[in-house]
C-alpha cells in the first residue's frame, strides 16, 4: 500500500512539473513576442507605459484607424504567414499573408503563440499575443480560430489594449498533390473575422468581414511554392469589397531551417481608396518535431505610407 502511495505521488510530482515547464516555455514565447514587437517598431518604453495604462482616458485618433494586426502563414513544419495590417488588411496565415491549401492531418492539432504589428503613417497597431488553433477534425478538413489581443497606438494620441477581432474559418483540401507529376494541391480556405474588436479603439473593423479564397501549391525536392487569392466581403461606411492574391517560394535550406519570400496585391477596399502591393521576407526554424519558431519581415511597394511600412511576424509553434 505504502509502495502504491510512493508511486501514485510520484506520478504526480512528474505530472506536476512537466506542467509548469510548458507553462514556462509558453510564458517566455510570450514574453519573448511581445518584447521584440516593441522593439521591431520602436518606442518600447513609452509603448510598455502605455499598455498598463489602457484604462486611462484616451483622446481622438490622428486621422487613421487601424485594427488588430494578424498573422501569416507558411508551410515546411506548417501550414503557411507573413506580415501585419490596417483596419481593412487582412492575413492569411503563419508566417505570410500568403495561405496554402494543406490542412493539418486527421486528428492532429497545432497551436501558434504570437505578435504582429505594422506601422503605418501616423499609427502602429498589431496583436500583443494572439493565439491561433488548428485541428485535423476529418480526412482533408482543418478547423480554424485565432483570438487575438490586440494595440492601436496613434502617434500623437493614447495607446489602446484589449481583445480584437475573431477569426474562424475551415480548409477544405479539393485536390493532392501528384509527388511524381506537375498535379498541383488545390484548397479552399473561408474565413470568417467576427467583429468582437472595439472599432472606436482601433482593435477591430467594427463590422463582420468575409473572405472567400483558393489555394494551390505545388513542391519540387527541397522547394515548395504555393499562392492564389480570394474575395473579401467588407460592409461598413465607406468601405469597399475587394480582392487579395499572393505569391509565396520557400525552400528547405537544412533540417531545421526553412527560408521563403511572397509578393502580394490587393485591390482598394475603400471607397476612393488606392490598391497596394508589398512583399515579405520569412523563416521557420525547428527546434523539434513539434516546436517550431516562425519569423517574418515586410513593408509595402506601394503605397506603403498608408499601407505597410513596415511590418513583422513572431511566434511559437507547438504541433501534435
Amino acid at each position: 500500500m505504502l509502495l502504491r502511495k510512493d508511486r501514485l505521488l510520484f506520478h504526480g510530482y512528474l505530472g506536476a512539473m512537466v506542467f509548469l515547464a510548458w507553462i514556462t516555455v509558453f510564458s517566455g514565447a510570450y514574453i519573448v513576442c511581445f518584447f521584440v514587437g516593441l522593439v521591431t517598431l520602436g518606442d518600447a518604453f513609452a509603448s510598455i507605459k502605455n499598455v498598463f495604462n489602457f484604462y486611462s482616458p484616451i483622446g481622438p485618433l490622428s486621422g487613421v484607424t487601424t485594427t488588430a494586426a494578424r498573422r501569416l502563414k507558411w508551410t515546411g513544419a506548417l501550414p503557411g504567414t507573413c506580415l501585419a495590417l490596417t483596419a481593412h488588411e487582412s492575413f492569411a496565415g503563419p508566417p505570410c499573408r500568403t495561405d496554402d491549401p494543406e490542412p493539418v492531418e486527421l486528428r492532429h492539432w497545432e497551436f501558434y503563440t504570437f505578435s504582429t504589428g505594422t506601422r503605418v503613417e501616423g499609427d502602429t497597431s498589431g496583436t500583443l499575443p494572439g493565439i491561433e488553433f488548428n485541428y485535423g477534425a476529418a480526412p482533408n478538413l482543418q478547423l480554424h480560430v485565432m483570438a487575438p489581443l490586440a494595440f492601436d497606438d496613434p502617434s500623437g494620441g493614447s495607446a489602446r489594449f484589449g481583445y480584437g477581432d475573431t477569426e474562424l474559418g475551415v480548409k477544405y483540401r479539393l485536390v493532392d498533390e501528384d509527388d511524381k507529376g506537375w498535379r498541383p494541391q488545390l484548397g479552399i480556405f473561408p474565413l470568417v473575422e467576427l467583429a468582437t474588436g472595439s472599432s472606436s479603439r482601433g482593435l477591430g473593423a467594427g463590422h463582420t468581414r468575409l473572405f472567400l479564397p483558393v489555394w494551390v501549391q505545388k513542391s519540387f525536392d527541397d522547394w515548395t511554392t504555393y499562392g492564389g487569392g480570394g474575395y473579401w466581403w467588407n460592409p461598413g461606411t465607406d468601405n469597399k469589397d475587394y480582392w487579395f492574391y499572393g505569391w509565396l517560394l520557400q525552400r528547405k535550406l537544412s533540417e531545421k531551417l526553412t527560408l521563403g519570400g511572397e509578393v502580394f496585391y490587393q485591390t482598394a477596399d475603400t471607397v476612393g481608396g488606392r490598391s497596394s502591393t508589398g512583399f515579405n521576407i520569412g523563416s521557420i526554424y525547428d527546434f523539434s518535431e513539434n516546436h517550431h519558431l516562425l519569423l517574418s519581415v515586410g513593408r509595402g511597394i506601394k503605397e506603403a505610407t498608408t499601407s505597410n511600412e513596415l511590418s513583422y511576424y513572431v511566434g511559437f509553434q507547438w504541433t501534435q
